[in-house]
């Protein structure tokens, strides 16, 4: 594991906004400090799953609740860097089955801003820092998109 936390750190996608707001959900969760004397990129060493550890994974597989934590994370992460550009206040909500299949939603007012199908939720993770900036970016920009389209409704 000190392998993978070298290769976070020295990533230059470790600057990017989105990256920079999922630490920020993270610390915001370590109420007694546990987790002071980590850097802030080895917080999110579980989200990289790389195409080996993704292989150890069944295909097939109920998620396990530290796994469905850390996409709520991913998700509030996004709601809040969606509120910081547009100031309309965003709210996650989640319905997911046991066996890792459902949808995450992001509402801003009365409006729907990010909408996502979720599958195998078991196998969350991404390649590598940058693929998981450039996925939580891609959300971002599109919640703010939907509010800047339909600003009526979601400040309604």
């Amino acid at each position: 594991m000190a392998d993978l936390a070298t290769v976070i750190e020295s990533n230059p996608a470790a600057e990017a906004p989105f990256i920079k707001e999922l630490i920020k959900v993270w610390r915001a969760q370590d109420s007694h400090g546990a987790w002071e004397s980590k850097s802030d990129l080895v917080l999110l060493e579980p989200y990289i799953l790389d195409k080996e550890a993704r292989r150890a994974l069944p295909i097939v597989g109920d998620p396990d609740p530290e796994t469905i934590w850390r996409l709520e994370l991913f998700f509030n992460a996004v709601a809040l860097s969606i509120e910081r550009a547009t100031g309309v206040m965003v709210s996650p909500m989640m319905k997911m089955s046991h066996e890792g299949f459902g949808r995450m939603v992001l509402i801003g007012g009365r409006l729907i801003v990010v909408n996502k199908q979720l599958r195998d939720v078991h196998r969350f993770g991404f390649d590598n820092l940058g693929k998981l900036a450039e996925e939580g970016e891609k959300h971002v920009n599109a919640g703010i998109e939907m509010i800047e389209k339909f600003k009526a409704v979601a400040e309604y």
